[in-house]
Order: C-alpha cells, then structure tokens, then sequence
C-alpha cells in the first residue's frame, strides 16, 4: 500500500519553518525590486523567473514611496550561484532599476491572512491575536498578520474552526535598522 506523507511546505504559499536552514538541498532567496511601473513589467520579470526554472514561494507588489515606481518581494527556492544569475538577468531589464539580495539580512518580515470563518469560532482566533474585520449570517471575517511561520500556524489554526474562505499575501519585507 502507498503511504503519502504530508508536504513540509504549509498549505497557501508558506514557507517551511526549515526553510533557513542550510542542510536543504533549495535554499531560500529574498530578493526586493525596486521597478518602473509599466504594463508589462511583471511579465518580464517573471519571464526572467520562468527561464531559469525558479520555484517562487512568494511574491507580493506594492507602490513605492516614489510615484510612478513599484516595489517587488521575492521569495525563490534555489542555491546561491543560481539567485545571483537570476539577479543579472533582473537587472538587465529596462524597467529593474535596482535589485537587492536580502537573504542574509536581518529583516522585518511579515504576511497577511485574511479569512472568514463560523462565527461561534472566532474567540480561539481572536487570543492568537487575529482582528475582526466584519461579522455576518455567513461567518465572521478576521485579519492576522506576523512571520511566515506565525501565519503558518495560524492558517493551521483556521482549519480547526470551520474555515468558508481564505486568503494570504505574500511576503513584504524591509531590512531592521541599527
């Protein structure tokens, strides 16, 4: 009889919480792009992705503070030598302008959960630190946010109590100041 073993990557896009750890054959990357905003400009950047077979663990696009610019987080799965080809090949594109490895760095790291749930099942919720955002005769909507690992476990925690629906971002990250 086959035997499946449950994946060590959470369900939603979660990063592993070994994920750091040097003994996976993958390693982990965080790479913050600052790009010109522009129609096509996620589509070539991740055509760069896509060509050198990068697994990408998550992905998150928001405006910078300078108009008319975006700023890109990603996390990839793959070793040293490859991120820095991929990096290369970013920076070449018209619309990159700057590309940042942060792996190494010491980081603010954070993802958002936003789910709707049994109303009866909300104060469980509530002392892991989630906010209401809205009740209803379909359930209760609530906002958590924190590390990868904390929204991991939170995401478990959801599928105890009676989830309707579900969504996560992906990461946003900035390096800590001194």
């Amino acid at each position: 009889m086959l035997e499946v073993k449950p994946s060590p990557i959470p369900a939603f896009g979660g990063t592993s919480p070994q994920a750091g750890k040097t003994d996976l054959p993958n390693k982990v990357r965080v790479l913050s792009l600052l790009v010109e905003d522009g129609q096509n400009t996620l589509t070539k950047v991740s055509g760069v992705l896509r060509r050198r077979g990068f697994h990408v663990r998550g992905i998150s696009v928001g405006p910078s503070r300078q108009p008319g610019r975006s700023r890109i987080t990603l996390e990839i799965d793959h070793g040293h030598a490859e991120a820095d080809q991929v990096r290369k090949q970013l920076e070449r594109l018209v619309e990159v302008l700057e590309v940042e490895d942060l792996t190494g760095d010491d980081l603010h790291s954070r993802e958002l959960v936003v789910a709707t749930v049994a109303a009866s099942e909300v104060d469980a919720l509530l002392q892991r630190g989630a906010k209401v955002l809205s009740s209803g005769p379909d359930g209760t909507t609530v906002e958590f946010s924190g590390g990868a690992a904390e929204v991991g476990d939170f995401v478990d925690e959801l599928t105890r109590h009676g989830i309707v629906d579900v969504v996560r971002s992906g990461p946003v990250v900035m390096r800590r100041t001194a």
